[in-house]
């Protein structure tokens, strides 16, 4: 890695000839006991994170509010501590991923792939999300006040998503465990190819998806979703139904034990 100095910035290029841009921490944010604000509109997506994780990680802060993000991509992904992270404003792609722990608040729009593979903790939108939101979801909760893009919760393997508006095509293709709460109405291949979980939905649904059914409704499932609900303040469910796995499409009782675990 060579290395360029110029106006007290540094510079470095791979052996590819890229650039690695300024990896050090701004240190800007105004802290105040175990809080912290970021102004985050001259700053790159880069500087962030490094401020968040300096924050979360070196200073001990335990709530961090973040001003202005403007839609940037990849913002608070890989924080893996209990805090609370506020986003005043809309990120763009695959922001909060691969999270373990924190509880954040999103007052805007989502782009593409948020709480993509989150293992635990919660996230909540104000507004809409886009597609594969909650994709290969491990644990926690995704709750997204507006609607949701197509392939929501893709191989979700654990965790919830609540949706209180429409969810577009091939809402939860491929799920393995878990649960999702969509409200409104779903386009076409829910549960398409889905292994395991549970989904409800509020509204139409356009088409079901491959060895995807209607399942028996029980009192688990009233106290599951009032719970939810009741948990982010959400009012009333509304009148669900449940859909399931069918379990036609793989012939589960074929498998041994060591070979159903892959699978589910």
């Amino acid at each position: 890695m060579d290395a360029v100095a110029g106006e007290g910035v540094n510079i470095a290029y791979d052996a590819r000839g890229l650039v690695e841009l300024d990896g050090s921490v701004p240190k800007i944010a105004e802290i105040d006991g175990d809080r912290a604000v970021i102004e985050a509109r001259d700053l790159s997506t880069r500087k962030i994170n490094s401020e968040l994780r300096w924050l979360l990680y070196e200073e001990g802060i335990k709530d961090v509010r973040i001003l202005n993000p403007s839609a940037r991509h990849s913002l608070g992904v890989g924080i893996l501590k209990r805090c609370r992270i506020t986003f005043e404003g809309s990120l763009g792609y695959f922001g909060c991923g691969l999270i373990d722990g924190p509880e954040i608040q999103i007052n805007g729009r989502v782009g593409w792939s948020v709480a993509e593979n989150m293992m635990s903790g919660v996230v909540v939108i104000e507004s809409n999300a886009g597609s594969l939101a909650g994709a290969a979801l491990r644990g926690g909760d995704l709750v997204v006040k507006g609607q949701v893009g197509a392939r929501t919760g893709i191989d979700q393997k654990g965790g919830t998503i609540v949706v209180l508006g429409d969810a577009g095509s091939m809402t939860g293709f491929m799920m393995q465990r878990g649960r999702q709460i969509i409200c409104g109405d779903v386009g076409p291949g829910l549960g398409d190819s889905m292994y395991d979980g549970t989904l409800y939905v509020g509204g139409k649904v356009a088409a079901l998806g491959i060895d995807c059914v209607e399942g028996e409704w029980t009192d688990a499932d009233t106290e599951f979703v009032e719970r939810k609900f009741r948990i982010y303040g959400l009012g009333s469910p509304p009148e669900l139904q449940k859909f399931v796995c069918g379990k036609k499409l793989y012939n589960y009782d074929s498998l041994e034990p060591s070979e159903r675990k892959l699978v589910l």
